[in-house]
Parts: C-alpha cells; structure tokens; sequence
C-alpha cells in the first residue's frame, strides 16, 4: 500500500513540476528572445578605411566615350567633366580614344546618351578636350596636383574596361611610382606618368586617377602588358594634362621646338654603318645625327652629320625617344645648351628653338 501511495504523490509531483516549467517558458523565454533580436538589430559595422566619399565626388563626372567613324563604333574609352560654363561642360579623355574619329558619343552614369564635339587633341601628350550641352553634365571632376602625392598613398581609378557593360568600375591601389618616364609603343615616343597597381583594363584609357580626397592626380593611359607583370598602371599627371587645356580647349596646336636633325640612336650600329657613321665603343648613351637640314636650329648652332648629342642642359641622353622627352619640356623661343661628341672630342654649342613642330 505504501509503494503504491509512493508512487502516486511521485506522478503528481511530476505533474505539477511539468506545469511549472510550461508557465515559465511561456513567460521567461520569449522576452529572451525579444531581447536577443533587439540587441542584433543594433549592431553596427564601421569600415574605417572607406574610399565610398571620395568615390562619391568624382563618380558621376566620368562618362562613358564611344567613337565611331562612318556611323561605326571603332572603339570606346573613358573621360570626365572637369569643368562647365553657361553652354558646355568640358571633358578630359586621351587622344587614343577619339583618334581616328567623325562622331563621339558620351554616355553619363545616369544612363543618358549624347552627342559631343572633339574641341582639340595631342597626340604626344595622349590627351584631347570634349565637349557636350551644359544641361546635361551631372557633376564636374575637382583637380587636384600630384606633386603633393606621396608613393604609397591610398588612389582609384574610375572607368569603363571592356565598354559600357562595365561603365563606373571602380579599382583601388596605391600610388607605386613617380616621375616614371615610359615609350609609348605605338610612337616610339617617352612620356612622364605616374605609376599605380589598381588595375588599369582596356576602356580605362582617358578615366581619372583620384586621390583620397576624390581628386583628380591623373589621367589613366595605357597598362604594361607583358605576361610576366601584373599591377603596373600609368596615369599622365594632372599638372602636364593642366598645361595644355587652354589651348585644347580653343583648338590650337600644342607647338613644340623642332631643330631640324634626323637621328638614330648609338645602339643601332649597323643602320650607323650604312650611313658611313662609326661609333666609339666606350659610347653607349645618347642620339647620333643622320641629317641636318638646312636653316634650322640645328644647322645654325654648327652641328653635323655624324655628331653623337650626349646632353641637353647638362641631362644625359639615353636614346631617341629621351632626347624628344627631353626637348619637348622647353617651349619654341628657348635656348637650350647642348653638349656632343665630334672626332672623339667633346663640345659645347647653344641652340636657339626658333622652329616649332605642330604635329608630333
């Protein structure tokens, strides 16, 4: 009888104890729950390395270009609004997009498409000037300077690699290089840029390079592609591109000092040997003259055929494409110094740059 009143007062023990932890459940559990979800809803994530402002200043002044010739798409690059007036809004692309071209066609971030007009270009500088009806700029690029840049410095670059269906790619690096000088392979010629590892893709040709403070420091030209190199991008910088838009804009020709020589460089002994030139072999740098012609500045400062130039201003020479690099920094009317080496012996003349190349 006792086990059986035992095990009577144990299931109604366990009864109530069952009851007991319902009603709490019921009442304790879900303000747990309450409590967990509002505590989740209130974490925040703070990414303190943003570039998203910088980006915001900048991203809707650079447009798409397509350049077309005889109503055909021929190819299609990248540009940005660096100023506006009360009729136009004035873009920046390089001379490679539009070159070639009879129409130009702009597309802005907001998806619009229009018409614009090619004002002037230079095709040593890789820079041509456009421009479209104010009312449909959307925001215009701030320039900044790249001589108060320092390598290492947080910069992006903003574009349309592959053509519209990746227009406003943004990619970020660092600024890897200054006062880099490279040969531009298509015109042998050597150009100052700035170097940077974000990525720089066919269609960025003609986007800015910004800084974290959403200005421009440059303006993207060409990638190095080699299969064994990654991450080496080169922008014009922003103070060269700055020089020339005055008269970009009003459509002159960039002058630059002609002297009137043709020219090889020393490395190329066997065309040198054709030519009846001989080289001394502890020469390896600078230009051998080839031709002089008559009543140019060359002429009149003494030099001749067979004159290896190893300087100007007292900068060495490397080769053909420097000594262009070189010249091309003064303006027509300047006097220059120039050191060469005639008959084994070295001299000194000056040359007065009287004689300007419209089309280089």
């Amino acid at each position: 009888m006792k086990e059986k009143t035992k095990y009577i007062i144990t299931i109604i023990f366990s009864f109530f104890i069952g009851v007991i932890g319902t009603l709490i459940t019921i009442k304790y559990i879900p303000e747990l729950n309450k409590q967990k979800s509002e505590t989740i809803k209130t974490v925040s994530i703070t990414e303190t390395d943003t570039i998203k402002s910088a980006i915001e200043k900048i991203y809707d002044a650079v447009i798409l270009v397509d350049t077309y010739k005889n109503n055909n798409s021929i190819s299609t690059g990248t540009g940005f609004i660096y100023k506006k007036d009360e009729k136009n809004g004035y873009i920046i692309t390089n001379q490679h997009v539009i070159e070639g071209g009879d129409k130009f066609k702009i597309t802005l971030t907001s998806g619009e498409e229009v018409e614009a007009t090619l004002l002037g270009s230079d095709e040593y500088s890789d820079i041509a000037v456009l421009s479209i009806p104010q009312e449909s700029v959307i925001k215009v690029a701030q320039l900044g300077t790249s001589t108060s840049s320092e390598i290492g410095d947080t910069v992006f670059a903003v574009g349309s690699p592959l053509g519209k269906e990746y227009m406003g790619t943004v990619t970020k690096g660092i600024l890897s290089g200054k006062d880099r000088t490279v040969t531009v392979t298509t015109t042998s010629q050597m150009i100052e840029v700035l170097q940077t590892d974000a990525a720089i893709n066919p269609g960025n040709s003609g986007g800015p390079l910004v800084n974290i403070n959403g200005e421009v420091i440059g303006v993207t030209s060409m990638k190095l592609v080699k299969s064994e190199i990654e991450g080496m991008g080169f922008a014009i910088p922003i103070e060269i591109v700055n020089s020339l838009l005055d008269r970009l804009e009003t459509g002159q020709q960039i002058e630059r000092p002609l002297i009137g020589i043709e020219m090889t460089d020393v490395a190329n002994t066997y065309y040198l040997y054709r030519k009846g030139i001989i080289i001394p072999e502890e020469v390896d740098k600078g230009v051998v003259i080839t031709k002089v012609t008559e009543n140019y500045p060359a002429e009149k400062a003494g030099l001749q055929k067979g004159d290896i130039i190893l300087s100007i201003n007292d900068t060495e020479i490397e080769d053909s494409a420097h000594f262009k690099y070189l010249l091309y920094k003064y303006k027509v009317g300047d006097t220059t110094k120039i050191k060469f080496m005639r008959n084994n012996k070295i001299h000194e003349t000056t040359i007065k740059l009287d004689k300007k190349a419209e089309n280089n």
